[in-house]
This record gives structure tokens, C-alpha cells and sequence, in this order.
């Protein structure tokens, strides 16, 4: 009995680079403490309900004035998250984050139908101050409870092999497939794709809050993201 066949090839990144634009600052810095304690007060809620299924979508309207960007949470079964930020589905992320929490937490927080994700910095001192999605190293809350870390990467091939699957979908949530059957259950990958309106507060502020497509009356899930340098 010969060898198995290998695996078919990736297919080819397509993604072009992303072009930069000026960003609309419609809140005022003051905000960031305040935001900062909120989340810090936020009870701990345990899951009652598993996550939606593959129409995940938020409340309409609320928050306007910002981009529109294309955010995507993904990871393996018993792996971490990695939330990956793109202008638009078609272009290499301009932001890709490791979070130290796990995938099947990030599912049971999910489960809540609201979810605040806060990444939050420290300030360096003017000299060195760099923009804030730029910053290397983040504290992580979801639904203000502390879930460790997060540390800003570079897109690695893994990283743009899952966005160029995810070309052609603008929102949705399911599983991608192991790339080769030995890998079974645990080489699958989850993800949770939404458009976003991004909104820079300031140069320590900046919020993403999930939209809900066209047509979509019932909504089941509530997120935002919000990134504070304090």
C-alpha cells in the first residue's frame, strides 16, 4: 500500500495591499478613562445558550461617522484567537493581533449575545509614541473580565491563507477544513467575520462596532472592540 497523496497546494494569495486613509476623529480623549472603567466593572455572565449559527449580526445605525472595515476572529479548536482587521475583504490585514485567549472561551463569551472586547496599552512617553494599532503588546478584557494578553504580528502565510478563503465573504461565521485528514477535529479552524464601522476617538481611542447587514431584523449578537492607550 503506497503513500497517501499530498496535499493540494494553497491556493495563490491574491489579496492587494491596502491604501491608507485619514482617519475621522469624532470623540474627544477624555473618554478613554471613563470607557477604561467601564469595562473593568462589566459583571462575569455565565453562558446559557450556544453560539448562533452563521447569521450573526448586531443592532443598525447606532454608530456612524467612521470606515467601514472587515474584522475577523479565527482559530483553531484548541488553539488561540487571532483577530485580523482588513479595509476591505480583499486586502492583506492591516492589523493581525494573537490573543492568548482560547477559541472555545472566545465561543462561550460569544454565547452571551453581547460581547465588548477591550485591548488595552500603556503610554510611552511622547518621543516614542507610535500610532495606536501599531502598538506591539495588549491587556486583554472581554465582557470586563481580564483574559491575558495580546501581541500585534505581522500576517503569516497561515494568516493570509485564511483571509484569501475568506475573499469572496463579507460577514458569517462557520469552519474552515483541516488542510490533510490526518490533522481530523483539531486542525479545523472557526472563524466570525463582520463589517465594522471604525471610529478614531483620538490617538489613544479607536472603536470598531460591529454593523448588521441589509435586511436583517432580528439581531443575535452585540460587539464591539475597542482599543485604549491609558
Amino acid at each position: 500500500m503506497g503513500d497517501p497523496p499530498p496535499p493540494p497546494p494553497p491556493p495563490p494569495v491574491t489579496l492587494a495591499q491596502a491604501a491608507t486613509s485619514r482617519k475621522k476623529h469624532i470623540h474627544k480623549p477624555k473618554v478613554i478613562r471613563a470607557v477604561r472603567n467601564v469595562f473593568r466593572s462589566l459583571p462575569i455572565i455565565t453562558p446559557v445558550v450556544k453560539i448562533p449559527g452563521a447569521r450573526l449580526s448586531v443592532d443598525v445605525g447606532k454608530h456612524g461617522g467612521g470606515a467601514h472595515v472587515t474584522g475577523t476572529l479565527f482559530g483553531y479548536r484548541k488553539g488561540h484567537v487571532t483577530l485580523a482587521v482588513q479595509t476591505n475583504p480583499s486586502t492583506v490585514p492591516m492589523l493581525v493581533v494573537e490573543l492568548a485567549m482560547q477559541t472555545q472561551a472566545l465561543h462561550k463569551e460569544l454565547s452571551h449575545g453581547m460581547l465588548r472586547i477591550a485591548l488595552e496599552c500603556d503610554k510611552r512617553g511622547k518621543e516614542k509614541r507610535i500610532n495606536l494599532l501599531d502598538e506591539p503588546r495588549w491587556t486583554m478584557y472581554a465582557n470586563g473580565v481580564n483574559n491575558g494578553g495580546g501581541v500585534r504580528r505581522e500576517a503569516t502565510e497561515e494568516d493570509l491563507h485564511v483571509m484569501e478563503l475568506l475573499k469572496g465573504m463579507s460577514m458569517g461565521a462557520g469552519v474552515l477544513p483541516p488542510r490533510t485528514e490526518a490533522e481530523g477535529s483539531d486542525g479545523e479552524m472557526s472563524f466570525m467575520r463582520w463589517q465594522f464601522d471604525r471610529v478614531v476617538g483620538s490617538k489613544d481611542f479607536e472603536t470598531l462596532y460591529m454593523l448588521s447587514p441589509d435586511g436583517v431584523g432580528d439581531n443575535e449578537l452585540d460587539l464591539s472592540i475597542f482599543f485604549i492607550r491609558s
